[in-house]
């Protein structure tokens, strides 16, 4: 087992959070409770969550020239992320996430609008530096919160390079078969799987469904989050599950699965067997939801490894992550 070295292309997002105790309907104003600003995006969330793990990261993305890219690429580097390829752009703001949060006798719900700004400025220019370095990276980590041609192109390197990739399909898109053909790893919801492979991966019997869809598709690693329910992951062969872990009151869902993306990679890029990254991940999305705000709320390995010895778990496994 070793440290890991990641690369992520994704996107960088300032989230504007607004608390209600219920979200409006149609044409109704409702008077919330709080408003505060938080460094988000998924590529930047899970940078961010891989670094403060532990994985030695790169990023590469755009931003807008403005006081939010700034605090977007301040947040990044001051989490351990190599920023140096964060790209300032004139002409475009960056990216804004509206996150609206409903507290109420029912839970916690989120919903989130995302104005992409800079990062659909990105292009696969911008990675042509990576053809001669992306075979140093242990895994690469995508999204769709970028032009798919971005992805595609990196895709591609990475395969050439022999790189495991990683994408994590969300928000919900079409995805091409020339990137499917080039993925290690698909980690979708339930309904980012249905929308891909076109089965709901719903019980042992669907997840292994889903998974006999996407190896047809070409991707023989299949990670499905599950919500409450934990994950399930697959091979193809077998279905290896793994619960999510009570951390305490659910204050902000926001993160959550970035957060298990940027841990399950981190451990399974340093070496570390799927069922105990598996349960890593877990650890750290369920600290992540007990917090506001996206980045604000991402755990440090410390964190994590407290978790998990008041817990009972075995955290000797993730030594190589310290220092």
């Amino acid at each position: 087992m070793k440290k890991p070295k990641i690369l992520v292309v994704g996107s960088l997002v300032m989230d504007l959070i607004v608390q209600t105790s219920r979200f409006p309907n149609r044409g109704e104003t409702v008077i919330g409770g709080t408003f505060s600003t938080a460094p988000g995006g998924k590529g930047a969330n899970q940078a961010v969550q891989a670094a403060r793990l532990g994985a030695e990261v790169s990023f590469l993305g755009r931003v807008g020239c403005d006081d939010f890219g700034r605090a977007l690429i301040k947040s990044a580097k001051e989490s351990g992320v190599d920023t140096s390829h964060i790209i300032p752009t004139e002409g475009v703001s960056s990216a804004v996430g509206n996150v609206q949060i409903e507290l109420s006798d029912r839970g916690t719900e989120n919903r989130i609008i995302v104005v992409p700004g800079a990062n659909f400025s990105l292009t696969p220019a911008d990675a042509e530096y990576l053809k001669d370095s992306i075979g140093d990276f242990d895994l690469v980590i995508l999204q769709h919160e970028i032009p798919t041609e971005v992805n595609i192109a990196v895709a591609k390197m990475a395969k050439a390079s022999g790189v495991p990739v990683m994408l994590n399909p969300a928000p919900s898109a079409e995805v091409p078969k020339e990137l499917l053909a080039c993925l290690t790893y698909i980690a979708p919801n339930e309904h980012e799987a249905a929308d891909i492979c076109g089965i709901i991966p719903a019980g042992d019997d669907g997840i292994k469904a889903a998974a006999k869809a996407f190896a047809a598709l070409g991707v023989e690693n299949v990670l499905i989050t599950l919500g409450k329910e934990g994950c399930a992951y697959t091979d193809g062969s077998e279905v290896v599950r793994s619960g999510s872990i009570d951390c305490g009151k659910v204050i902000d869902p926001t993160a959550a699965g970035d957060s298990f993306i940027g841990a399950f990679c981190t451990a399974s890029a340093a070496g570390i067997d799927i069922p105990d990254a598996l349960r890593f991940a877990n650890c750290v999305a369920g600290i992540t939801v007990t917090g506001l705000g996206a980045q604000s709320s991402l755990p440090y390995l410390a964190d994590v490894l407290s978790l998990m010895e008041n817990k009972g778990f075995d955290t000797s496994l993730y030594e190589c992550l310290k220092g």
